[in-house]
């Protein structure tokens, strides 16, 4: 489907949609994938996390920094469509985000994520393309023993970690939308309304 296309009669009515979106997963579940994939369908503005707090070089912006251009991006989307957001950097920008209407947590088996990250990484690190700032991912950090470094270490370390954490938010009473299989994740998506184009 077209994603500019006038929605049908069949189509999700785009009443009551969400246009807060904040998206959670553990590393390699497909956060960045499925923002981008809202995005299109939707029209919201998608917002990356990675991006606006990883600077040059592999260095973290300063909290400080990186809060005045997330909160810059998001009030700007707030006057037009609304925003879908992906990543995990919890203490630096959770009160931020604390208006999403829909937080979707990415729970894919580990097995899944592990081959998804494990893809990645790879790929990532023979084609050698510039992610943030011209940052690249290296094979060399496949073999670093400490998780901070490697990324694959990192996604195994943290799933468990991030369950639990899913389960309090979802015992919260917060608007979660729990993904736990690639078939969920499809049919989320395919549940939110297409943007409309302008008629004459």
């Amino acid at each position: 489907m077209d994603d500019d296309a006038l929605l049908t009669d069949d189509e999700p009515s785009s009443a009551g949609a969400p246009r807060r979106i904040r998206i959670h997963g553990t590393s390699g579940s497909g956060k960045t994938t499925l923002a981008r994939q809202v995005a299109a369908r939707t029209g919201l503005v998608r917002i990356e996390l990675d991006e606006v707090f990883w600077d040059v070089g592999w260095q973290q912006k300063h909290p400080d920094a990186g809060r005045a251009i997330l909160r810059a991006r998001l009030a700007a989307a707030e006057d037009g469509p609304g925003w879908v957001v992906d990543g995990n950097w919890q203490s630096k920008v959770l009160d931020l985000l604390d208006d999403a209407d829909t937080i979707v947590c990415l729970d894919l088996p580990r097995r899944t994520v592990m081959r998804r990250i494990v893809t990645r990484t790879v790929t990532r690190g023979i084609t050698r393309r510039p992610l943030w700032h011209g940052n690249r991912e290296s094979l060399t950090n496949l073999v670093r023993r400490e998780p901070e470094d490697n990324i694959v270490l990192w996604s195994w370390r943290t799933w468990a970690g991030n369950r639990a954490r899913w389960d309090a938010l979802e015992s919260s009473g917060a608007p979660v939308v729990r993904l736990r299989t690639p078939r969920e994740v499809r049919a989320w998506l395919a549940s939110l309304p297409t943007r409309r184009t302008p008629t004459d």
